[in-house]
């Protein structure tokens, strides 16, 4: 991110306006909202945790603009901890692969949490995200090139269009 390639530390972050942010995040949009969050964030940083990014869930999700997925990203990316992101894409897979049958992301990641060996955790979001971009689409997903489409509860049912 331009923030840090700039030389900016949490500390000066959390004395700047959200303003002064928007030309360095602009490229990865809804630069506004992220600007403030980056703002309040740094100083939740300065002040509660020393400047230092929390290595748990609970204190991670606590800060602005971080939800349950980030967190998880943070967790293993950051501190090789096991953590089950679950986006939109991972959440659509496992339930058409038949792995789970959940409603939500949040419920998405415990039955998964359940389901797969925990050294999974990490890096299965990357590489379904990866897999829900390409062949694994949320409209007109490629049944037909898809490597495990014979195991795939979707695919079996018949619902994806031939």
């Amino acid at each position: 991110m331009q923030l840090f390639r700039d030389g900016w530390t949490v500390y000066e972050i959390s004395k700047k306006e959200p303003e002064e942010l928007y030309d360095q995040i602009k490229p990865s949009g809804l630069y506004r909202q992220k600007a403030k969050n980056i703002v309040e964030t740094s100083k939740i940083l300065r002040d509660k945790f020393q400047g230092n990014v929390p290595s748990t869930i609970d204190d991670l999700i606590q800060l602005p603009g971080v939800g349950r997925k980030t967190a998880n990203i943070v967790l293993w990316v950051s501190f090789n901890i096991p953590a089950m992101a679950v986006d939109t894409h991972v959440h659509r897979i496992a339930n058409r692969l038949g792995w789970i049958n959940t409603t939500t992301p949040e419920k998405s990641e415990y039955a998964l949490m359940a389901v797969l060996s925990r050294d999974l955790w990490g890096p299965i979001n990357g590489s379904m995200v990866e897999f829900g971009k390409a062949v694994c689409k949320p409209r007109n997903p490629q049944c037909s090139v898809c490597p495990v489409r014979t195991s795939c509860q979707y695919y079996l049912s018949g619902e994806e269009i031939r």
